[in-house]
């Protein structure tokens, strides 16, 4: 009888484990990626004409032009750089950044 009443305590115990792993899992892992997700879709949205970015694969170019392509039933953004003497088109997705180095310090921030 003893061993039957402990038991229900150590079920209470492993759920109360169980939840505090979730708890940890959430705000660790999910909620910084959908953070990170918000806003690089807010930073995508911004995009324009004219701004400097550079892509995931290391390309740093200005926009030149935007385009919407409907694919198979499917809409997409095509951005075409100006790198160098060269123009290149990528999706609108594999825009990491958008500004030089000096537009991601704050207005009047001192200069290194």
């Amino acid at each position: 009888m003893l061993q039957q009443t402990g038991s229900g305590g150590g079920m209470g115990i492993l759920l109360l484990q169980m939840v505090a792993i979730g708890a940890v899992f959430y705000f660790l892992i999910l909620r910084p990626s959908g953070q990170a997700r918000k806003k690089h879709a807010q930073l995508l949205s911004n995009l324009k004409k004219g701004d400097e970015v550079m892509t995931s694969g290391g390309l740093i170019g200005r926009v030149r032009d935007i385009k919407e392509i409907e694919s198979d039933g499917v809409k997409e953004s095509r951005i075409t750089l100006e790198t160098g003497t060269a123009s290149v088109v990528v999706e609108r997705s594999r825009i990491v950044r958008i500004g030089g180095p000096s537009a991601s310090k704050a207005p009047g921030a001192p200069a290194a």
